[in-house]
């Protein structure tokens, strides 16, 4: 009994860690600016997220099935399409509602994710999949994803701007940096580590960045 609940727990983290990868995935192809190409970006790495949990819970993948989950989640193709037309008009383009769609592409996958993954732990398949009967779950799985993608996209916009200040500095001619700038960058990468914004590896990689940059000026 112990090795199953074992085993389960181990299934449960891994399929957590795939749909966090995945919703990241989306989120980067949230940004690609022709809509077409966002639909099916997306569509795609959704499918091959159902695709890796298939095989964490040992089901049959059915790629057709898969794709009209995903349809009668999410919607037509028609809206979805219709609200990424919205990036060809200037300025609109970045945000909906304060939302952006690296956001609304982050959260669907988060959903349709969680969605398949409680249904497989129960015991289903793609021949007991009832989209209908869980679309209410899918929407209230959507509005949490959405809360965490709107996180992610601020700490990696944070991430970005600390990797961004550090370049600045390496590629300065003219004065050698402060020793008060070098401390708060140095201060700032810790701070972002110990709230859990930045892995170790990341924190490394700036780390060194910053000491190779005072050391080049």
């Amino acid at each position: 009994m112990s090795d199953k609940k074992n085993s389960d727990k181990g299934k449960t983290a891994h399929a957590n860690s795939v749909i966090k990868n995945h919703m990241i995935w989306s989120m980067g192809a949230g940004f690609i600016p022709v809509p077409v190409a966002d639909l099916f970006a997306v569509g795609a790495i959704q499918l091959d997220m159902i695709r890796q949990l298939c095989k964490v819970y040992e089901v049959d993948f059915k790629e057709t099935e898969g794709k009209a989950v995903i349809t009668a989640l999410v919607g037509s193709g028609f809206a979805r399409l219709g609200a990424r037309a919205i990036k060809f008009i200037p300025v609109i383009g970045t945000a909906i509602g304060g939302v952006t769609l690296a956001v609304l592409s982050g959260a669907s996958t988060y959903a349709i994710g969680e969605v398949f993954k409680t249904h497989f732990e129960t015991g289903g398949t793609f021949l007991d999949f009832d989209p209908e009967r869980l679309k209410k779950f899918y929407d209230e799985k959507f509005e949490k994803g959405k809360q965490m993608a709107k996180e992610m996209e601020k700490k990696e916009k944070v991430k970005h701007d600390v990797a961004e200040e550090v370049v600045d500095n390496m590629t300065e001619t003219k004065a050698a940096p402060k020793v008060k700038d070098f401390v708060k960058q140095l201060e700032s990468i810790t701070q972002m580590k110990n709230d859990g914004m930045l892995t170790e590896q990341e924190f490394e990689i700036l780390k060194k960045k910053i000491f190779d940059a005072q050391k080049v000026n």
